[in-house]
């Protein structure tokens, strides 16, 4: 019996190294492209970022797919004016609802998204913005999204790496406009799945 129990352990240990357990199946992210808004969101976003000497930020497209869905729920869910804020998502999808309240006590949930929904593996920080407000073109509703954020510190610094963000460097940023919401998504590690096609 017991040259039995130890063969088992034996063939047990044999297979695990031959096959080790890969943790969590890789998620398939859809083929997408950006809109010409989103484009030129990231752009405008760059160029803003440049003028104070800035680097780019690589277009990552797990931050993209992760800022789609997020505005696709807005979309769909989000009451504007209710005590949860852009930040929260709804219990009508395949990740972890919360409502995100101006305490901050369910940032892990917004930090979290890139880790649920693709196979990034840092931490995700959202801005996002609501206007029904309809532009004629792709750079005016651009602008208008940016102007929101310059004048809101919070955004602003997130953008520019200020005050709490100036010790950060991002390696990865997600871009989405989509119905009246514009997310962008930012990550200090670089996305192992590329970059979206500018």
């Amino acid at each position: 019996m017991i040259r039995l129990t130890a063969l088992f352990f034996f063939c047990l240990f044999f297979v695990l190294q031959v096959h080790p357990q890969s943790g969590k199946e890789k998620k398939q992210l859809p083929d997408e492209q950006l809109t010409p808004t989103e484009l030129e969101l990231y752009k405008q976003i760059t160029e803003y970022r440049s003028q104070k000497g800035l680097p780019e930020v690589k277009l990552s497209k797990s931050l993209c797919y992760v800022a789609r869905t997020h505005a696709q729920d807005q979309t769909a869910n989000y009451k504007y004016g209710s005590r949860c804020n852009l930040h929260s998502w709804s219990n009508d999808g395949k990740w972890s609802s919360c409502c995100y309240t101006p305490d901050h006590k369910k940032a892990a949930c917004m930090w979290d998204k890139p880790r649920e929904l693709t196979n990034y593996t840092g931490d995700g920080y959202e801005i996002s913005f609501y206007s029904t407000y309809r532009f004629e073109s792709p750079e005016a509703t651009a602008k208008d999204i940016l102007k929101g954020w310059k004048k809101s510190p919070g955004h602003n610094d997130v953008i520019m790496n200020k005050n709490t963000w100036k010790n950060v460097e991002w390696k990865a940023m997600g871009v989405a406009v989509y119905g009246d919401y514009s997310n962008v998504w930012f990550g200090k590690e670089t996305d192992t799945e590329g970059e979206m096609v500018k």
